[in-house]
């Protein structure tokens, strides 16, 4: 079937704006992005967006066996290069200055804007991109972008979160309400998920946030911590119990009884997490997201894999990074990389991003399918909460004393990638 044209008008909106951008000529992206729009102008964008957000098969279905298929077709590599190169281009130029200041320059801002990713969390019937199945092609955006910086990946994450947490949990009536405003031509709204609970060996199946019914209203009480952009936010999608169990509400930000603090962490400078109180905050029955299917397990399993496929792009990139240094690296008239000590922990850094890339992607092929997910997004979650740490510290390590400084960025990845085994929510696949 074609796509709609109120689909294709919105998809080559997309692909206009980036031709207008700069980057692309740094990039060398110009050609690709002006055939893409003569095709678009066909109806052949079906090949170039549709395929991507909504039929991506990588990895492809999995068969009796548990063997699964991990080739991109032409349109994912294209999909994955742009924004590598978009990482490498102008995400990491970028991330120091945005570490250092605690914020996402609003250029940089405007500029991912332009990208359109919000686009890939809305459904073809409210004028977006995205299809039935699209994890897997969201594991791929978050991983792309996690080459260029972690905790600014994060953040600029958060729409296309928001929009798949509505997309895929809200009803109908919820949906036809909020997710046109995320393809609209301005700024998509700036929606943050709030899970995390300031409290020792946190569990977010174990919610102290209560949300009490009252008639036609929840009385909300709790605290949440290291809400990315929390301070930004206009919305927060809240994560609370219930007398029926956890729960999803969209609360105002401005809303009384909700008083919001920055709360800088170790890591994620440039994410902006903030501290957030609700006092007896009032909030509509109606506010509650409520999807036939809402499965809070699900929900969870979604945001491990998006924090997993972070891990895993800012893991490769401290793997690229570093083979890099210690080749160009002499010492006693000779590469670094030709002792065992060194060779041998690259070797173990390349292993375990390949490890970690195979159990997220294994995870999100299942998660796309319908098929049950739990155990290996648990899988998922242990190892790269793990392995990314141990990454960070060896890439540090194999720096030397340039490692413990802010010339290289293997300092700041190191305490990024700390939190991939704290985080609870706040992103979506």
């Amino acid at each position: 079937m074609p796509m709609s044209a109120d689909v294709r008008g919105h998809a080559l909106a997309v692909l206009n704006r980036i031709a207008q951008a700069d980057w692309p000529d740094r990039l060398r992206l110009r050609k690709p992005f002006e055939k893409l729009i003569y095709s678009g102008s066909r109806a052949g964008f079906r090949l170039a967006a549709e395929r991507v957000a909504k039929t991506a098969r990588m990895p492809r279905p999995v068969d009796a066996d548990g063997l699964f298929d991990l080739s991109l077709n032409d349109e994912q590599q294209m999909l994955v290069a742009m924004l590598e190169g978009f990482a490498a281009e102008v995400l990491r130029p970028a991330a120091h200055a945005a570490d250092a200041s605690g914020a996402v320059p609003t250029e940089l801002l405007n500029q991912a804007q332009a990208l359109g990713l919000s686009h890939y969390g809305v459904g073809e019937a409210h004028g977006g991109l995205a299809g039935a199945r699209t994890t897997v092609s969201n594991a791929l955006i978050a991983e792309a972008l996690g080459t260029g910086d972690l905790s600014l990946a994060a953040a600029l994450l958060v729409p296309l979160s928001a929009a798949n947490c509505l997309r895929r949990w809200s009803s109908p009536e919820q949906q036809a309400r909020w997710l046109p405003a995320f393809v609209a031509a301005n700024a998509a709204p700036l929606m943050a998920i709030a899970v995390n609970e300031p409290r020792p060996l946190f569990d977010p199946l174990k919610l102290k946030t209560q949300a009490v019914r009252k008639g036609r209203h929840y009385l909300l009480n709790g605290e949440k911590c290291l809400v990315l952009r929390g301070l930004e936010a206009s919305q927060l999608i809240v994560a609370a119990h219930t007398a029926e169990g956890p729960a999803l509400f969209v609360v105002a930000a401005d809303a009384k009884g909700v008083s919001r603090q920055a709360e800088p962490a170790m890591g994620l400078k440039a994410g902006g997490t903030a501290r957030i109180r609700f006092k007896g905050v009032k909030v509509a029955a109606e506010q509650r997201l409520a999807a036939a299917h809402f499965d809070y397990q699900s929900f969870l399993g979604h945001a491990t894999l998006a924090w997993c496929a972070l891990a895993v792009g800012t893991a490769q990139a401290a793997l690229d990074y570093v083979v890099g240094y210690c080749n160009e690296r002499l010492a006693f008239g000779e590469p670094i990389s030709h002792r065992q000590g060194v060779a041998f922990t690259i070797a173990d850094i390349g292993i375990e991003v390949d490890a970690m890339r195979l159990l997220v992607w294994r995870a999100c092929a299942r998660a796309e399918q319908g098929l049950p997910f739990h155990r290996e997004a648990y899988l998922a979650q242990l190892l790269c909460a793990e392995k990314a740490m141990q990454i960070g510290t060896d890439a540090v390590q194999l720096l030397g004393g340039h490692g413990f400084t802010q010339e290289h960025p293997a300092e700041r990845w190191y305490r990024d990638l700390r939190a991939v085994a704290l985080m609870a929510g706040g992103l979506q696949l």
